[in-house]
């Protein structure tokens, strides 16, 4: 590998916050009458739940600020997310979603940036509400510290965890010098060192 962009993402999932990620969703899908424990299938489906669990992801992710733009009515800006969460919550299991988030718990790779080879750009948003600016300090220590060539880049955006591809012409100038750096170099053999996002 010769190069990472860790965008709108973290290294470590705090354990609190991934379980009360699994409490939540665990809630509102148990209150569905069809969720009978995960075994919905022949009971009508989920549909309901999982556009109300997406609605409020795309809220986080900062949708209503991406809408405002072209958009003014309260109602049509609802109706819009609605209709965006719709079509993701027909393609997605509900019992996938809970195993996803239960695979979060805990999820820490800091320990391994000592394994990290290559040059490394880490770009936060200024509005992300799931992966905040605060985070970047005990990044960047953590990679330093581990000898990591890093880079750190605040993104300028309103999009909040939506920014890096809503904003990328605004981060993109930032990211060619690694780019171009990772072309000419030669790759290094260290161990993967995943992130989530």
């Amino acid at each position: 590998m010769k190069g990472i962009a860790a965008v709108v993402t973290s290294p470590v999932v705090p354990r609190e916050r991934s379980e009360g990620n699994v409490a939540r969703l665990l809630g509102t899908l148990s209150k569905d009458p069809n969720w009978n424990g995960g075994d919905y299938y022949d009971r009508g489906g989920m549909l309901e739940s999982m556009i109300q669990i997406r609605s409020a992801t795309l809220k986080t992710y900062g949708i209503e600020t991406r809408l405002k733009q072209t958009m003014s009515d309260p109602e049509k800006i609802e109706a819009a997310i609605r209709e965006e969460a719709a079509r993701w919550a027909r393609g997605f299991d509900a019992n996938s979603l809970i195993i996803l988030a239960r695979a979060l718990r805990g999820f820490d790779v800091t320990a391994q940036f000592g394994q990290i080879k290559s040059k490394v750009l880490l770009v936060l948003s200024r509005t992300d509400k799931l992966f905040p600016p605060d985070i970047a300090s005990g990044v960047m220590q953590g990679l330093k510290g581990a000898g990591v060539d890093a880079d750190y880049f605040l993104l300028d955006s309103d999009y909040g965890h939506s920014a890096s591809g809503l904003d990328a012409h605004k981060w993109a100038p930032r990211l060619k010098p690694v780019m171009d750096s990772a072309a000419s170099a030669k790759p290094t053999h260290g161990k993967c060192v995943s992130s989530v996002g």
